[in-house]
């Protein structure tokens, strides 16, 4: 990834995390508005900060485009199956973003700010990718979660951002509860992968500061 690049992607995804949920709670726009602007920034953002990493440039740009696209046709026209597939474009542009950040942040032999700000990305990219698969596990089949709130979005709502977190991190307020096997797995899964995320990452960057600083002292 570019110089900077972790900084502007941290940027977009904080700026969907916290955009949806205000937008939900003010009603001052239409949500599907500006849920659609968000989603646009989000991709939009991400494949700027992927520029100059080849391949994945372009398949993240191919995911962006369509993800796009079929955003706004589907605000144009309301379908719901368009909300699907683009949000599985939004998915398979988060897996690429996560696939790319994974391969810089863990070939990197020093810990500097860039590295932590990627790591940082890494983790919030995960959460979100969780969140839009628990979205599309809901729009298939409504009655897969249990707790979400009545007026939550049968597209994608700041709820399903909130399990996905609150499951990585292990919290585990149990307001909102899958109900299918399936389901089930992918939160047990993401409460492992979440768990061994942070002590692998934590204990890569120190190991990684401890090397550094051991070479500047020689």
């Amino acid at each position: 990834m570019n110089e900077h690049g972790f900084a502007w992607m941290l940027l977009a995804i904080i700026l969907f995390l916290v955009g949806l949920p205000v937008a939900e709670e003010l009603h001052v726009v239409d949500t599907t508005i500006v849920r659609a602007s968000l989603y646009t920034c989000l991709l939009v953002i991400g494949v700027w900060s992927l520029r100059g990493a080849g391949t994945m440039f372009a398949v993240g740009m191919a995911f962006a485009a369509v993800g796009i696209l079929l955003n706004f046709i589907h605000i144009a026209n309301d379908g719901g199956t368009l909300f699907a597939w683009s949000f599985a474009s939004l998915l398979g542009f988060l897996v690429t973003a996560i696939w790319h950040t994974l391969k810089i942040i863990s070939r990197a032999d020093e810990s500097n700010i860039d590295r932590l700000i990627g790591a940082v990305c890494l983790y919030l990219l995960l959460g979100l990718a969780w969140a839009i698969v628990y979205s599309l596990f809901h729009w298939v089949e409504p009655e897969s979660f249990a707790g979400l709130p009545e007026d939550a979005s049968i597209q994608f709502d700041s709820a399903f951002v909130f399990f996905s977190f609150v499951t990585m991190t292990a919290l585990g307020y149990g307001d909102i509860v899958p109900l299918t096997p399936t389901l089930r797995t992918f939160a047990y899964l993401q409460a492992i992968v979440g768990q061994f995320y942070l002590a692998i990452m934590v204990a890569s960057l120190v190991s990684a500061y401890i090397a550094s600083a051991r070479e500047k002292n020689r």
